[in-house]
């Protein structure tokens, strides 16, 4: 599966296509990236599933990846000048999906950030194509917006404009500040608060409806997924936004 089969489509949305979503889903489920069961989240709740962007490890599953992500940029309308990936996970996004991006006939050059600055050879703390213009920050998904900050401020110390956001899932949960429960969620504070256009590959309703299809299914993988809807139906309904 690839995400051209999954979308051709180029209409300009910032909410994820519905087709594209559900097959990123079962992407996930396939690559091992999605799971179900109790994990425990960043915020100390109890959440029936668990997205890990790490686990897209190998050279296939990466370039599917960066085709969904390509796709779902392409889709969304955004304009940009420089894609930037935080260190680390968005450091390998990055360069994938800009790759990918440039095999649609779109090239855009990226650049990443060091944990720790280099003090030999070209120095500093980026590494890439200059960062100038607007920029696309490229990451897995955001659960407090702390990382987006980050990437926003070494993004305007190099003379750039923080302009746009690419995530693979949109939790659709309400965020957390000091400790407490707040009536949005990380995105809709990146939205809002800092002022960027934000777009994601999937989110929360698209994997209630893939579970929710999969319950119509005789398959015994796609049985073994049914009794977790209820859980995340449940875990949306008392934190979801």
């Amino acid at each position: 599966m690839t995400a051209q089969e999954a979308d051709r489509t180029h209409t300009a949305s910032n909410s994820p296509s519905a087709e594209a979503a559900q097959q990123f889903v079962q992407f996930a489920i396939e690559s091992g990236v999605l799971r179900f069961g109790e994990f425990t989240t960043k915020a100390g709740r109890l959440s029936p599933y668990f997205f890990n962007a790490g686990l897209f490890n190998d050279g296939q599953k990466l370039l599917t990846l960066a085709q969904f992500y390509a796709n779902a940029i392409v889709r969304s309308g955004i304009e940009f000048d420089v894609i930037f990936g935080p260190a680390y996970k968005g450091i390998v996004l990055a360069a994938a999906v800009s790759m990918e991006l440039a095999r649609l006939g779109r090239p855009a050059p990226y650049a990443y950030n060091r944990k720790e600055a280099k003090d030999h050879g070209e120095g500093g703390m980026l590494v890439g194509a200059p960062l100038k213009g607007r920029v696309l920050i490229v990451d897995d998904v955001i659960s407090a917006g702390t990382a987006v900050r980050e990437a926003m401020a070494i993004i305007r110390s190099a003379g750039a404009t923080p302009h746009a956001l690419a995530i693979a899932l949109d939790r659709q949960e309400m965020a957390t500040e000091n400790g407490q429960d707040v009536p949005h969620s990380a995105v809709q504070l990146v939205q809002d608060q800092l002022g960027l256009q934000v777009c994601a590959i999937a989110n929360l309703s698209a994997i209630l409806g893939y579970l929710s299809h999969s319950s119509t299914s005789d398959d015994s993988a796609a049985s073994q997924l049914e009794q977790y809807h209820g859980k995340v139906q449940a875990y949306r309904e008392r934190y979801g936004v």
